[in-house]
Formats: C-alpha cells, sequence, structure tokens
C-alpha cells in the first residue's frame, strides 16, 4: 500500500501546490469557500491535480484535526535527499554555500519554525538527524507555513560523518552554544561556505557533534534569560550570516 501524508491549511496547501513534491488529490469542503479556497483551485488546476468535494467530517478525519481551513492535500510522502546530491547540487550552484545542521530536535513546532527560517534565510539545506529527532509530519510542514516544501532536506544516520563530508567539501562549521569556549556570534567572519549546527532543545549539542565542529558561537544576552529556544537561536544565527553576505 502507498503511503500518503495529508496537509492542511490554505497556505501550506498553497505552498504545496507551488512545491518540489507531487501533490495527489485536492479536498475542500463541499458546502463552498471563500476566494483563498478558489486561488487554491486554480493551482491545482494549473498542475492537473484532481479536486474533489468532501463533508467537512471527512476532512477532520483526514487532517485528524478539525483546524484546516476546509482544505486538505494528500501528498507523495515528503522526498528527503541523499547528502550526495545535495552537496551536488550546491557545487553546481557556485554559491557560497550555507547549510543548518539539526542535533536532535524532537519538537515538530520547533522544527517546523526553524525550517521557515531556514527558506526565508536562503539556506540551501537542512540535514536532519534519524534518531532522536522529528522528521517532516503534516505537523512540520503546517508550522513552517509551507515552507518545508521549498527546503533540500536531508535525514542522516550518522551526523558526525556527514560533518566530516562538509569539512572536505570546504565548510567551515559553527555550533550554537554557550560557554567559556564560545565565541561572540555578532563578531566571527561568517563568509564563505558556512555550516551552522543547532542542538536539541533540552540538551543542546551533544559531545562529539561539539568536537567536530570548527567553532562554537554564543548569541550575546543582555537580559534576565540566559537561553534561547532552538527556534529562535537559529533565526538569529541564520540571519547574522545573510547580514554579513548582503553588507559586503
Amino acid at each position: 500500500m502507498v503511503k500518503v501524508d495529508y496537509l492542511y491549511g490554505i497556505h501550506p496547501v498553497r505552498e504545496a501546490l507551488r512545491g518540489k513534491r507531487q501533490p495527489l488529490e485536492l479536498f475542500v469542503d463541499e458546502k463552498g469557500a471563500g476566494q483563498r479556497v478558489e486561488e487554491l483551485l486554480i493551482l491545482a488546476r494549473e498542475r492537473g491535480i484532481p479536486v474533489r468535494q468532501r463533508k467537512r467530517q471527512d476532512l477532520d478525519r483526514m487532517a485528524d484535526q478539525t483546524h484546516h481551513q476546509g482544505v486538505v492535500l494528500s501528498m507523495e510522502p515528503f522526498p528527503y535527499m541523499e547528502i550526495e546530491d545535495l552537496l551536488a547540487e550546491w557545487q553546481a550552484s557556485g554559491k557560497a554555500g550555507l547549510f543548518l545542521l539539526l542535533d536532535g530536535i524532537t519538537d515538530p513546532h520547533n522544527l517546523g519554525a526553524i525550517l521557515r527560517n531556514a527558506d526565508a534565510a536562503g539556506c540551501q539545506g537542512v540535514i536532519l538527524t534519524k534518531d532522536r529527532s522529528c522528521g517532516i509530519t503534516n505537523v512540520v510542514d503546517r508550522a513552517s507555513a509551507g515552507a518545508a516544501e521549498h527546503l533540500a532536506v536531508c535525514q542522516v544516520t550518522n551526523l558526525a560523518r556527514v560533518m566530516e563530508q562538509l569539512k572536505k567539501s570546504g565548510f567551515w562549521i559553527y555550533g550554537l552554544a554557550a560557554g567559556e569556549n564560545a565565541q561572540p556570534l555578532f563578531s566571527t567572519d561568517l563568509s564563505g561556505n558556512i555550516a551552522l549546527v543547532i542542538g536539541s532543545e533540552g540538551d543542546g549539542l551533544r559531545h562529539l557533534t561539539r568536537e567536530l565542529c570548527d567553532g562554537l558561537l554564543e548569541i550575546p544576552m543582555i537580559g534576565k534569560v540566559d537561553s534561547l529556544n532552538a527556534a529562535s537561536a537559529s533565526a538569529v544565527a541564520l540571519f547574522e550570516v545573510v547580514r554579513q553576505r548582503i553588507s559586503k
């Protein structure tokens, strides 16, 4: 039996209809919808995607919840890339590389927010670990506001091996961490090919991951709290790379 993913909500469905993986069918509330749903119908027709009307209860069942805004899209399973293909695609682009490595992110809403940040910052690839981490689900896709549909995402069993591959390909790898060995984010040269590593929500970077980084970066904190969550930290670090690149 072929596995099917279901995405729901106006914005995630719109991005999925514009994205790289193959939509199968668009299901809409039989009682009709407004202009935003009509826009989805146009996109579906342009891609030759069948549109079916369904009762609200059927949409609730497909989405596994009631907050789907009257639209559900069935999709092929998320197409993870192989790391070799990701590197080949980056090399063919001729651009400075920016990759994001996630070392054990388990919360789907956190992962979705991180993917949205990565897409907004022009990140060319996101690398997830298969074990002790969240994969791309409909909850993640919705939390990313559909950004997951535009990103190249790898899921790997050995993050340490991937870090060594990136180094051989000319990347500098920086982990986000606080502590005496970390250097200030805003005074670090982040030009060239950069890979940023974000640790898990609770424990941060694992020991081996930390050891394999070329350096550790610390976000200056001047308020009462001493850290940011993984999604917020990823946004600060990614856009510091962007800031340095556009200012040159």
